[in-house]
């Protein structure tokens, strides 16, 4: 019996590095992203009428996507126009035992509980983090230091930024649908002869999250005795010199 091998072509995969290249260099996305499907069509042999109709089938299908991603942002822009920012903070500054770590370790929580289920809208950095998380853990920090030096301010606001996208990051890989799941199955699947089903390898993503969310909560409760330790030792300064002033 002659045992026929399937080879595998992987030139269609230069249309990953030609979208790389094009974001590196700052071209217009929407141009990196055709020209990057052509070169991925035209590696895998496909007719170039083939390849304008898939382009076309994709442009008709997400027509409505620039509505769904502008209408929020105006939206929030409202928002933070009226004041989003400074009720954020003003709520947060009531609760006494509100730190910005013990806030952003609650965010992680939720944020990754709500990306398993596959809701992973509910947050990100435009709808979220810059409205609402970050000045809210300005806030908390404020309401028990006083004002804050501007390094303080940029290293909560990238705090809870980095805890928005491990949050995200890890919950999304325990959603069975998640796109990168289904990837992974249908590669063991035609690659190797492996089968196995989507659900297994998201249970598999638990221990990750887990470790993921301890691991950054730490992270999140050591930047809380930092800047403790920082802020104390700035507000004595401060005293000391107001002082000798008098």
């Amino acid at each position: 019996m002659k045992t026929m091998e399937q080879t595998v072509n992987l030139w269609p995969l230069i249309g990953i590095a030609a979208i790389v290249v094009g974001f590196i260099l700052r071209f217009n996305p929407v141009l990196v992203v055709i020209v990057a499907g052509i070169i991925t069509g035209l590696a895998a042999l496909m007719p170039l009428d083939v390849i304008l109709e898939k382009l076309g089938e994709g442009f008709i299908n997400t027509r409505n996507l620039p509505l769904i991603l502008l209408l929020p942002l105006a939206v929030i822009g409202l928002l933070e126009r009226h004041g989003l920012k400074e009720r954020a903070q003003a709520w947060i500054a009531k609760i006494k035992s509100a730190t910005a770590g013990r806030l952003l370790i609650v965010y992680l929580f939720v944020r990754e509980a709500t990306a398993a289920m596959g809701l992973t809208s509910l947050g990100g950095h435009p709808q979220m983090v810059r409205p609402l998380l970050a000045p809210m853990a300005e806030g908390a920090t404020e309401s028990r230091y006083g004002e804050l030096p501007e390094r303080v301010r940029h290293r909560l606001r990238a705090m809870s930024a980095a805890t928005d996208n491990v949050g995200l990051f890890f919950g999304e890989d325990i959603f069975v649908a998640f796109g990168a799941i289904i990837f992974m199955h249908n590669f063991m699947l035609e690659s190797g002869g492996i089968q196995t089903e989507p659900l297994h390898i998201a249970l598999w993503g638990i221990p990750t999250a887990i470790f993921a969310f301890l691991i950054h909560a730490f992270r999140l409760y050591r930047m809380d005795k930092q800047l403790t330790a920082e802020l104390s030792k700035l507000n004595q300064a401060a005293l000391q010199a107001k002082g000798a002033g008098k």
